[in-house]
């Protein structure tokens, strides 16, 4: 899901299939290869997209993108490699729903 935070607030939803690409993975190099580094990535999804919908966003409060927080990063460098390789897996490996997380 998108959503419009300007003066034209609007909703966008990609409904399909989803699929998860992990380091090593031929996608994941392909993908992380585009985007700038960042020392907590750690999957990459890809969506087959089926379905397109949108709505118009009259309940979506206006907002304006300041910028960035930079704590995902400071907090990986922090951990290194490893320190987030054992703090997913102490704390990723399910959702709060109880669903599984994505593979370690």
């Amino acid at each position: 899901m998108f959503n419009s935070f300007d003066s034209r607030p609007r909703i966008v939803r990609l409904h399909g299939t989803g699929s998860v690409a992990l380091p090593g993975d031929a996608m994941f190099e392909e993908v992380v290869a585009r985007h700038p580094t960042n020392p907590s990535t750690r999957a990459v999804i890809t969506v087959d997209v089926t379905r397109i919908s949108d709505s118009c966003g009259w309940g979506v409060p206006v907002m304006d993108k300041i910028g960035e927080h930079d704590l995902i990063r400071r907090h990986a460098e922090k951990k290194g490699e490893q320190g987030m390789v054992e703090y997913r897996a102490q704390k990723n490996a399910s959702s709060i729903d109880g669903l599984p997380g994505l593979p370690l």
